[in-house]
């Protein structure tokens, strides 16, 4: 799955903290990913951020051109309490 330059353990912080806001298990939620499954995400958004989030898989450049900014990077940090 790890086919861009985010590190291992940054990835598995990022599921921690996904997981959590939105009630499922980090097994869960990367093998659903893993799977290209959304189904656990999607049902935590609104209609409108679902939308957008599903535009945005079907766009796997504008992913990663959005996580390699410096805000989703703080974002990161923020959420996880890493640097």
């Amino acid at each position: 799955m790890n086919k861009s330059n985010i590190d291992p353990n940054q990835l598995s912080g990022l599921l921690n903290v996904v997981s959590k806001k939105i009630g499922v298990s980090p097994e869960k939620l990367k093998s659903e990913l893993e799977a290209g499954k959304f189904d656990s995400a999607l049902s935590a958004m609104s209609k409108s951020d679902s939308e957008k989030f599903s535009q945005a898989v079907n766009n796997p450049k504008l992913v990663e051109k959005m996580m390699s900014t410096p805000q989703a990077k703080a974002l990161y940090e923020k959420l996880t309490g890493k640097k």
